[in-house]
């Protein structure tokens, strides 16, 4: 927000990010800094109690994978970390039109 010394809202307006499917680290870990920061409330409202009305962010900066401090983050800094994906189900496009068995989702 850009707020006059009135008190005034000059401007309120979404961020929109230059490379979202890039995963960064934010002071929370998310894909865009809209993400972070909702991701901030949940988490300081779930941990502290804090109401989003009490929370005033004032900067948000992407920060270096060495910096990070929570476990919680720090496990997803492996460049092997793998994810198992149990029920892949094909999309309409690739999908026979017809057939005699049913699919199997779980490889």
């Amino acid at each position: 927000f850009n707020v006059m010394s009135s008190g005034e809202i000059v401007y309120c307006g979404q961020v929109f990010e230059k490379s979202p499917l890039q995963v960064k680290n934010f002071g929370i870990w998310d894909l865009t800094t809209a993400g972070a920061v909702t991701q901030c409330y949940c988490d300081t409202g779930a941990r502290q109690r804090a109401r989003a009305h009490s929370i005033q962010i004032m900067k948000i900066e992407e920060i270096a994978a060495s910096k990070c401090r929570r476990p919680a983050v720090k496990q997803f800094h492996d460049l092997k970390i793998k994810f198992p994906l149990p029920h892949r189900v094909l999309r309409r496009q690739h999908k026979p039109r017809f057939i005699t068995k049913r699919p199997n989702t779980f490889f």
